[in-house]
């Protein structure tokens, strides 16, 4: 498998794996986030200085995305070395819509869309404690000047942790080294 997601994005890595557990690596996966609610509208560069209108779905970087090896090994011809940088200057588009680019339009690929990856452009404020342990990612930020983050009690204060990822953790991985131990009598 092959993992991407934003460097300021918490992996709940037990919630990766039962994730990916439900897919074969040998078949052609790619799953995330679609970062719009339709597929987004690009034009494709072509010889001859022609345009060729695409349409596709793709996966938010922000939230991140999973794909297969075996369709990461298809991706290659667009991918791999400098090709990516020339399939993303074709489309005019950032990285994440690139993938889905090569997926959707050059390999003939689907998104498979799942609920399971967060990123800051969603209300995080609203995800319910009993459902932490189940997301594979979570993301935190800034909108409309006020921190938009998930809402959890936990051993660090606000100010210590203001994308809750170190509470968090802790609340799942209790026995991580640099978590409070809880005080016995």
């Amino acid at each position: 498998w092959f993992c991407h997601l934003d460097d300021d994005n918490y992996l709940n890595p037990q919630a990766l794996l039962k994730l990916l557990s439900s897919y074969s690596p040998d078949q052609d996966v790619y799953i995330g986030k679609p970062s719009l609610n339709k597929p987004i509208h690009a034009s494709e560069t072509l010889p001859n200085n022609q345009t060729k209108s695409v349409y596709f779905w793709f996966a938010t970087g922000g939230a991140g995305f999973c794909i297969s090896r075996k369709l990461v090994t298809k991706m290659a011809p667009w991918a791999s070395g400098g090709n990516f940088l020339i399939t993303s200057e074709r489309i005019r588009l950032p990285d994440d819509c690139t993938v889905g680019y090569i997926v959707e339009c050059k390999l003939g690929g689907r998104l498979l869309a799942s609920n399971l990856f967060h990123s800051h452009l969603e209300n995080l404020q609203l995800m319910q404690k009993d459902q932490l342990a189940k997301q594979v990612t979570l993301s935190y930020g800034i909108f409309e000047k006020k921190l938009n983050a998930i809402k959890l009690a936990g051993p660090f204060s606000q100010h210590d942790d203001p994308s809750r990822f170190r509470s968090l953790h802790c609340i799942l991985y209790p026995d991580t080294s640099w978590c409070p131990q809880p005080v016995t009598q």
